[in-house]
């Protein structure tokens, strides 16, 4: 018997985050994924008309390969999956995975090859422009361990998060996306952290279940040059499997001059990728209101209610602040009071403190208010207009994780 809620799910995937259309291909990368769910996202591919094009994979191989190949290797990888991807319309990735750490003994050097060749034209110049797209984590035993919960504890919170009425959280982020729009100048408090940042002149882009399953933030980006001072990012973080905690960044004229970590030479390493690496590509504001510690999967921990994050390296192409990286790595800091609390500032107003927001303008996006534990409410407050005319939303985000 089919589980309701594996169904329930592949019709968000197929009808609402990529909204296929008959005569479409669609694309489905499964990364260890139970046969039985890739089944139901191809039943739903084909109840829409669409056209079901099934690539799967396995971690443990995509591990060999790194390990063992060589440069022309990955240019002959995404040679070949970059034609497989042009002939997609739209791209489902299902991500398993048995073990998170299972490419953290990839050399360096190995892992430049898979981001150049591979990585580049087949996701971020094919894929995450060129298709309707979305991601996702698949639960299993070793990912209920990561959120310390048990499997069948975490797969009902699973599914809880990830078929959230999307729809419904979509227009609570408007206020959020037009305050964003108008914001000149940011500045973020709190342990660790004192960091001002322009955001000026960049659109802000709410994302709404259509590029990332689980969602709820709206991202911009920093002006290229504008930040300094520092930040510590409190929830621990994975880059290809290898862990970092306690990353922290000091900032000048836009370029992180110190970084510091529980890694902190593979830290550096990672930074010195290129040009762009050391640069913010992003800077978003997270709320989902059911996700509430850290788990090491950014999916999750970039969504958590009372959280922002900020990405090293490459910035998307409709908040496009003129940086390009091989890397883009989000970094996550909770301003809960549970974890230190913390406060965000636009043009010398708070607009949230300690993980909730403190202007009625954006009451909406607290927890309460999404979950609907709370009755509405509206106010004719507004921050000051700082003369910046506001933009058209994108219909959909550029983003990748």
């Amino acid at each position: 018997m089919k589980d309701p809620r594996v169904v329930k799910l592949a019709k968000i995937l197929v009808g609402y985050s990529t909204r296929l259309q008959p005569g479409e291909n669609c694309l489905v990368e499964a990364f260890d994924i139970p046969a039985d769910v890739v089944g139901a996202v191809v039943e739903e591919i084909s109840a829409a008309g669409g056209v079901p094009l099934v690539h799967l994979r396995q971690n443990e191989v995509t591990r060999a390969l790194l390990v063992n190949g060589r440069e022309d290797t990955w240019r002959a990888h995404g040679a070949a999956d970059l034609a497989l991807m042009k002939e997609a319309k739209a791209y489902i990735g299902l991500r398993g995975s048995l073990n998170v750490a299972e490419m953290s003994d990839v050399p360096n050097a190995n892992m430049q090859w898979y981001q150049t060749h591979y990585m580049q034209p087949v996701h971020f110049r094919q894929r995450v422009p060129k298709t309707k797209w979305v991601v996702l984590r698949w639960p299993s035993p070793s990912f209920a361990q990561q959120a310390g919960m048990s499997t069948r504890a975490f797969e009902d919170f699973y599914f809880d998060v990830c078929t959230m009425d999307y729809a419904k959280m979509a227009a609570a982020m408007q206020p959020l996306k037009q305050v964003m729009e108008r914001t000149n100048m940011v500045r973020i408090k709190g342990p660790g952290t004192d960091l001002t940042l322009s955001i000026k002149g960049i659109p802000a882009i709410p994302c709404t279940g259509d590029r990332n399953i689980p969602d709820g933030e709206v991202f911009t980006a920093p002006v290229r040059n504008s930040l300094n001072g520092t930040v510590r990012f409190n929830a621990p973080t994975l880059y290809f499997g290898s862990r970092f905690e306690n990353v922290t960044l000091e900032f000048k004229n836009g370029k992180a001059v110190n970084a510091t970590s529980s890694d902190t030479k593979r830290l550096n390493e990672i930074l010195d990728s290129d040009e762009g690496a050391r640069y913010l590509g992003e800077f978003a504001i997270g709320f989902h209101p059911l996700i509430k510690k850290p788990m090491l999967d950014i999916l999750f921990d970039e969504k958590i209610c009372g959280s922002f994050h900020m990405a090293l390296g490459n910035a998307y192409e409709d908040a496009f602040n003129g940086n390009t990286s091989k890397i883009h790595w989000d970094l996550v800091q909770i301003q809960t009071p549970e974890m230190g609390g913390g406060e965000i500032w636009f043009d010398g107003v708070c607009i949230r403190r300690n993980g909730r927001f403190v202007i009625e303008e954006l009451e909406c996006l607290n927890p309460e208010r999404l979950l609907g534990t709370a009755p509405e409410k509206t106010s004719p407050f507004k921050i000051a207009d700082t003369g910046r005319s506001e933009k058209p939303e994108t219909a959909r985000s550029g983003r990748r994780k």
